[in-house]
């Protein structure tokens, strides 16, 4: 991972959902991985800072008891009102100033976690460097898309593509 890029580590349906409608990820608990952590485990320990969205955060808060992101900096957009939680910074800061100065301050890689809007807020920036997506084997039929219509045409590089049990890895570079 080079320092400082932006990258969208994410999962996908088949037909393009990150989420069901609900912002749910209830349908990602029963895919046949590789057995391990499909690669998270060494993509996250090279991660310095993350960045998400209030709904991204809201669904990650349901997944667990604690806090799974905590010692890293944890930027989340929002425009909320938000009871205070010391592992994250809330901010409603606009994209094209808050990642150039995330970029200046971080001491390696950025994440950027999700959700759709943020995604497309970042591509329409020109902000991601780098896009990691599990290609999930299942239809969700509607949702909430990887890329919402409108978001900013644009050309990445296939890197590398890999198999974990019944997903696959596709990894683009800018």
């Amino acid at each position: 991972m080079k320092t400082n890029q932006v990258i969208l580590y994410i999962a996908t349906s088949l037909d393009g959902y990150i989420a069901r409608a609900d912002g749910s990820v209830d349908w990602l608990d029963d895919i046949e991985g590789d057995g391990g952590d499909s690669g998270y485990g060494a993509f996250y320990s090279g991660i310095d800072t993350l960045v998400m969205g209030r709904l991204t955060y809201e669904e990650v808060l349901k997944l667990s008891d604690e806090f799974p992101y905590k010692g890293k900096p944890t930027y989340v957009l929002t425009k909320s009102e938000l009871p205070a939680d010391p592992n994250v910074v809330f901010t409603d800061e606009a994209v094209e100033t808050l990642i150039p100065r995330l970029k200046e301050m971080s001491n390696g890689p950025i994440w950027l976690v999700g959700g759709g809007q943020l995604v497309q807020a970042f591509l329409d920036k020109g902000f991601i460097d780098e896009m990691q997506i599990a290609l999930i084997p299942k239809l969700l039929g509607a949702g909430i898309p990887l890329f919402p219509q409108g978001t900013a045409p644009g050309t990445f590089t296939l890197k590398q593509v890999s198999q974990s049990g019944q997903m696959v890895m596709l990894h683009y570079v800018k």
